[in-house]
């Protein structure tokens, strides 16, 4: 790798730094600030300025590209302030001049009339009458004759250029010729300095692998004939090799991650009662024996007092993560389950055995709801067996009053608190633990890398256990990529008791039938949950909101509890409406997606989600899990609105298909990744920044394979290549993977 980077902005040192510009600004938005960001900034499509098309001969939503010379040009006020341009095409010669169109051959047609609603002096001097001109753009026909809005305008030249142009992805202040030099010249720096030079070994290279120089440059001047749709579906070669790149990165790094966490101390959370002894390991691993953690005295106290047993799903996930806390190496390790799988007595089995070695644990979660309704559970089941230890468990959360915070910062601090629970309130400075051992974040895809390094940071000399909860599954491709870096542990059974949900898809023009629906569960003592996804209504988006919603259903069920429950409500209110609903005071319960994950009322029913088309797969399929969770029979139903199009999109569609046909967490996982994409699917691993940004797992698990293999080979004999190749790829991303 070159020696010298350059950067957006960059000034010489001892001179004063110069303020940057709006394009400048844009760039740093879009993460383009090394040279080699922007030699990798890749583009979107290409369009095809290599060839000359007929106007006379253009039919109405065609794409053509001509000479012509400008009749006239002036502004119109009607309908709006737009600037007219009239031209006349100009056919190129093969002698290398042109000819006026008429001149050759009688009544072509090659007259146009150009359409800008965005317009510069600058642009009203290149359209001058008099001026030649090559125009780019789509042909609209109509009673006027030929029309073009806002074509491309270049230079007269009947010279084309014998690559395709690249069309970059850009945002507002970014224009396509500025990125383009930019790009470029990036471009041609980092060739020159060796940023592309080859960290593949050639005994390793893939046959018919493109050298990467040549696939780069390829990418961002393909030559003229080549398929553009081989370019835009990234399955020509030179993409390949791109991806093939893109993949090892990923995999060396996470790999690397993995090694260097081994090397990290952590507290040995085997438990003060557990025997260590070949023994009782030799039993431990027994098909037919019970947990190792069977003999530790808090987890055993637990087992005995919990209302139920656990699946043999759960009994194998404890002891998969029983045996990994009680080394000395930190535990990463993801807890995936379906809704309604029990993550929630796994992590407090998890939480017992910590104690039992004299060290604390803590929980956070995305929302005080989420993070209260585990308090009130792991309190119940808890706190009367950590009082005989004189322990207890602390609440945190940023809504708490001063005295009380004051309080349970003290007894965190002191050791008094052996399990700690609460929002992001628990990574603030002035929570100091005396002895944090493990750290359980749920519902982790709702955190940032930063909220979850600052909470690994709590323990200064050594690294904490982390186990990391998601109610998303995560399909198996994705999971072998983004999550290679650490251990996945899969609740893939379900709790017996768990009614079948039925999912309903109808139009909201049946809503009087779901009302006449909701007076009939209310009837037999049911309760129902009405989801929206606004709280109060939206110049921008024409949906029913939460706020309007309650008010016509309060109306329309005269005599029923009609709650309500959103974000921006003070949490003393939210606090009171969700607990009249849980004691089955509250008839219906409308609400935003704050009660997307966590919320447990059995005797809740059905569950109605208007403008379901607007959701996200994930989303619906946690707000589903909210029923079905006692012995009625429930029912979910999924209501869209079809718009003033008339018709759902193909997205919404495929989605509310998927949530009607399966209730498999899993399968319902795997569709959402076909729909969404593995950047959106994980949030780009909750960093912002996607990880991979040409890879498709969907199509390029071959090169996942490959990259897989080759990683650990590239980290063990050519240590130095797999840091370049990193450091080309990921940049400051390296960072995610610590989190």
């Amino acid at each position: 790798m070159p020696s010298k980077r350059h950067n957006v902005g960059m000034t010489k040192p001892g001179t004063a730094a110069k303020p940057l510009s709006a394009p400048q600004k844009a760039l740093m938005k879009l993460g383009l600030v090394r040279d080699i960001d922007l030699a990798l900034h890749l583009p979107l499509r290409y369009e095809d300025e290599t060839s000359w098309n007929s106007l006379a001969q253009a039919r109405d939503g065609e794409t053509v590209q001509f000479l012509a010379t400008v009749q006239s040009a002036e502004i119109t006020f009607k309908p709006r302030r737009q600037l007219v341009v009239q031209v006349k095409e100009i056919l190129p010669s093969k002698q290398g001049h042109v000819e006026d169109s008429t001149s050759q051959i009688e009544d072509l047609g090659g007259t146009c009339t150009l359409r800008f609603f965005n317009f510069y002096p600058s642009m009203q001097k290149s359209l001058a009458t008099g001026q030649k001109i090559r125009l780019r753009g789509e042909i609209k026909g109509g009673m006027l004759g030929k029309t073009m809005m806002h074509p491309s305008v270049h230079a007269y030249s009947d010279q084309l250029p014998t690559t395709l142009t690249p069309i970059y992805p850009t945002t507002a202040g970014l224009a396509q010729s500025y990125l383009k030099r930019a790009v470029l010249t990036a471009l041609d720096r980092c060739i020159r300095f060796g940023a592309f030079q080859e960290t593949i070994p050639q005994e390793y290279q893939a046959p018919h692998m493109w050298p990467l120089i040549k696939a780069v440059q390829f990418l961002h001047e393909p030559t003229a004939g080549v398929s553009v749709v081989q370019l835009e579906d990234k399955t020509h070669p030179a993409w390949q090799r791109l991806k093939a790149e893109e993949l090892l990165a990923q995999q060396i790094s996470q790999l690397r991650a993995k090694r260097e966490r081994q090397n990290l101390s952590a507290p040995d959370l085997s438990g003060e009662t557990y025997s260590k002894s070949p023994q009782s390991v030799a039993l431990a691993n027994k098909a037919t024996a019970k947990s190792p953690l069977d003999n530790a005295s808090l987890t055993n106290e637990l087992l005995e007092i919990l209302p139920f047993q656990l699946t043999n799903a759960q009994r194998r996930v404890v002891s998969e993560i029983s045996k990994d806390i009680s080394k000395r190496t930190p535990m990463y390790r993801l807890l995936q389950g379906d809704v309604g799988s029990g993550k929630t007595v796994v992590a407090a089995l998890a939480a017992t055995q910590c104690i039992d070695s004299g060290y604390q644990c803590v929980l956070m979660a995305p929302t005080e709801i989420l993070a209260e309704q585990h308090f009130k559970k792991l309190v119940d089941w808890l706190e009367p067996l950590l009082a005989k230890k004189n322990l207890c468990v602390a609440w945190l959360s940023g809504s708490q009053k001063r005295k009380d915070r004051q309080q349970m910062l003290a007894i965190t601090q002191s050791g008094e608190a052996a399990l700690v629970i609460g929002t992001h309130a628990v990574i603030q400075e002035q929570v100091k633990f005396q002895s944090l051992g493990l750290v359980l974040i749920d519902e982790q895809h709702r955190f940032g890398v930063a909220q979850r390094l600052a909470l690994k940071a709590k323990l200064q000399d050594q690294e904490p256990h982390l186990l990391m909860m998601s109610a998303t599954p995560i399909p198996r491709t994705l999971a072998m990529s983004y999550y290679a870096d650490l251990d996945v542990s899969t609740l893939d059974e379900l709790p017996p008791g768990r009614t079948p949900v039925i999912t309903k898809v109808i139009s909201d023009q049946r809503r009087d039938e779901v009302v006449t629906r909701i007076k009939a569960q209310i009837s037999l003592g049911r309760q129902v949950y009405w989801v929206c996804p606004l709280i109060e209504e939206s110049e921008v988006l024409d949906l029913a909101n939460a706020t309007q919603t309650h008010q016509l259903l309060g109306e329309s069920l005269p005599g029923i509890n009609v709650g309500l429950l959103h974000s921006k409500m003070p949490i003393a209110d939210k606090k009171e409406v969700m607990q009249q609903f849980t004691d089955g005071k509250m008839g219906v319960l409308v609400s935003t997606t704050v009660i997307e994950v966590g919320v447990d009322v059995p005797n809740a029913s059905l569950m109605v989600i208007e403008h379901a088309e607007r959701f996200g797969l994930s989303q619906l399929h946690q707000l589903r899990g909210r029923v079905g969770r006692g012995a009625a029979a429930s029912a979910c139903v999924l209501m869209y609105s079809l718009g003033e199009h008339g018709r759902l999109g193909e997205t919404a569609r495929e989605r509310l298909k998927a949530m009607a046909e399966t209730q498999d967490g899993f399968e319902i996982a795997r569709r959402d990744l076909d729909i969404r994409g593995p950047g959106e699917f994980l949030g780009a691993r909750q960093s912002g920044a996607a990880m991979l940004r040409f890879a498709d797992l969907s199509t390029d698990q071959e090169w996942l394979a490959w990259a897989q293999d080759l990683a650990p080979k590239m980290l063990d004999s050519y240590p130095l290549q797999a840091q370049q190749h990193m450091g080309r790829w990921l940049g400051n991303k390296l960072e995610y993977l610590k989190a």
